[in-house]
């Protein structure tokens, strides 16, 4: 399977904080239904691994990484958990190193030239622009990519609807990541038709108007 394929494929990278792992498979069938296929569950929460684990043993259609991912030995606990790929909020050439020795995809934090050319010279160009809001949000990323025409990248932080069209439009834009589809109140209070119905929202938005794929 090409993983980082189908993370840009779908477009949308749900950034999800799951506080009881007995909530995991519900949230990712919510997901799923609404024209979702991938979720990244993030390592900031005692459930965050058992929750990976469910839902790869439940729901198998669905691309499960992890994020937050500081570490190797993080890491080694996320795949053992089932994670198909592994988001870091920065680059750690060890981490970098581990991961593709296992072949499993690492989808770094990059936000400075210096970043990004140690992130090529480990052989990875699809980055995560995280916190995107603070650091400038699309418009740096456009700055970025004249010098680096080969990277893309996957912002997180200040992503929703009202902003997914302009990212959705911009080349240097390989996919986006955001926690608006799924907050860990929904999640908590089992809303989970709403889940569905904010993930139709986004899927429509971002096939719309989603230039690799023909949008607008």
């Amino acid at each position: 399977m090409d993983i980082i394929g189908k993370l840009g494929g779908c477009g949308i990278v749900p950034v999800v904080v799951i506080e009881d792992s007995n909530t995991a498979v519900e949230t990712a069938r919510a997901l799923y239904a609404g024209g979702i296929d991938v979720m990244e569950i993030t390592l900031r929460t005692p459930a965050a691994l058992a929750s990976i684990e469910a839902i790869c043993s439940a729901v198998p259609e669905m691309l499960t990484g992890a994020g937050t991912v500081l570490n190797c030995k993080q890491t080694q606990s996320a795949m053992d958990a089932g994670a198909k790929f592994i988001v870091s909020p920065g680059l750690d050439e060890k981490q970098a190193v581990f991961c593709a020795e296992r072949g499993v995809p690492l989808v770094p934090g990059c936000v400075t030239p210096t970043e990004i050319m140690a992130a090529l010279k480990l052989g990875l160009n699809i980055l995560k622009f995280f916190p995107a809001s603070v650091y400038g949000g699309l418009p740096a990323m456009k700055a970025l990519s004249a010098p680096f025409s080969g990277v893309k990248f996957i912002p997180t932080g200040g992503i929703t609807i009202s902003n997914l069209i302009d990212y959705a439009q911009s080349p240097v834009v390989y996919a986006v990541g955001g926690s608006w589809l799924c907050t860990k109140d929904d999640i908590k209070n089992a809303r989970f038709d709403k889940i569905t119905a904010l993930s139709k929202e986004a899927v429509k938005v971002w096939r719309s108007f989603d230039i690799r794929n023909g949008g607008k």
